[in-house]
């Protein structure tokens, strides 16, 4: 069922998707002033589809309005419904008739020549975004279990782990991501990429798998925030699902022990 949303002309802001052209990657946001009320009709999650394909879009579990006022509707449906959808449909299309086309996402990121510019951009975009939206909640959580006991033991405690993750999340220049990973030893490590790179590549910094990730590029804020990117990151912290995060965390500890 779709229900319309007024936005006032005070609030009314277009965000534009990226267009990739070759190696070339630009995100064009434009910010119209409109001179009177302007409604746009929001939809349901559950109406996105990508194209057939050997990859799917994970289902959201909530609305678009799930995480607002703190992320807002129109953000979200934006991020999902284009930005996710796009990066997911290509990433389709280029790996169409290829060896990595029956071949698990992982192992995609950890193979592919990092010179093909349109796969490396759309595979990352598409786990990225993936991970991205398998971790939001509409409710705050904190850490259990054996997530838990391993923050306070390699970071001393849930509020350092916060500081530093939001810390590194507003130092981080231009688009890209920040993550929590363990690493290829199983210690937990906040690193951050580039663009729509992740710690699963052969560039990265910091080798290991993310369990935690938050989008750092403008479509998944400006709306909401132009430039104040701190108060995004302070938003998102608000709806990391921590259930979610130590399942991802249990199931890398096991590909860990079995290197």
């Amino acid at each position: 069922m779709k229900k319309n949303v007024v936005l006032f002309s005070t609030f009314a802001s277009f965000l534009l998707l990226f267009s990739c052209k070759d190696d070339k990657l630009v995100e064009v946001v434009e910010v119209p002033l409109p001179t009177k009320e302007e409604k746009i009709t929001i939809g349901s999650p559950n109406d996105v589809k990508a194209d057939p394909g050997s990859f799917e879009m994970t289902k959201l579990s909530f609305n678009y309005d799930g995480l607002a006022p703190d992320i807002r509707t129109l953000t979200l449906e934006t991020h999902y419904s284009k930005h996710y959808l796009s990066y997911t449909n290509n990433f389709n299309k280029e790996i169409v008739s290829t060896e990595f086309e029956n071949m698990p996402i992982e192992d995609i990121l950890k193979k592919m020549d990092l010179n093909n510019a349109k796969l490396r951009q759309n595979a990352g975009g598409y786990y990225n975004h993936t991970l991205y939206f398998n971790i939001l909640t509409p409710k705050e959580q904190t850490p259990k279990d054996t997530l838990s006991g391993s923050i306070n033991k390699e970071f001393g405690s849930f509020n350092n782990l916060t500081n530093q993750f939001k810390a590194q999340s507003e130092k981080q220049f231009g688009s890209g991501w920040v993550w929590l990973i363990v690493d290829r030893y199983g210690k937990l490590q906040i690193t951050t990429t580039q663009d729509q790179d992740n710690p699963l590549m052969k560039n990265a910094l910091i080798p290991g798998t993310p369990i935690m990730g938050i989008d750092l590029w403008e479509h998944a804020y400006y709306l909401d925030y132009q430039n104040r990117k701190g108060s995004y990151v302070d938003a998102f912290y608000q709806h990391i699902n921590w259930e979610k995060v130590n399942e991802y965390y249990v199931e890398a500890l096991k590909k860990v022990k079995k290197v």
